[in-house]
């Protein structure tokens, strides 16, 4: 699967911060969102929601599992843009 672009990666990590109220120079590729940001299930959901939305894909919400830092969320972003065609 093709590597979610840098732009790409640099909106999610904007959108991360904003949904986790959180400064980007705190969230790292592999920093955990619930352990070292404090994020709770809704926060993960609204995450999910907001990523679909933005690139126009559908997400399961079995996704979740693998979205626990910045580095799990460019690889079900990379794979959903992939499955379209992107």
């Amino acid at each position: 699967m093709p590597p979610v672009t840098t732009d790409i990666e640099n909106e999610i990590k904007e959108t991360v911060c904003d949904i986790l109220e959180v400064e980007p120079d705190e969230v790292t590729r592999v920093s955990l969102f619930k352990e070292d940001h404090d994020a709770d299930s809704l926060r993960a959901i609204e995450i999910l929601a907001s990523l679909e939305r933005m690139y126009g894909i559908t997400l399961d919400q079995a996704e979740l599992a693998k979205m626990v830092n910045l580095e799990g969320i460019y690889a079900v972003v990379s794979a959903a843009l992939a499955a379209q065609g992107r």
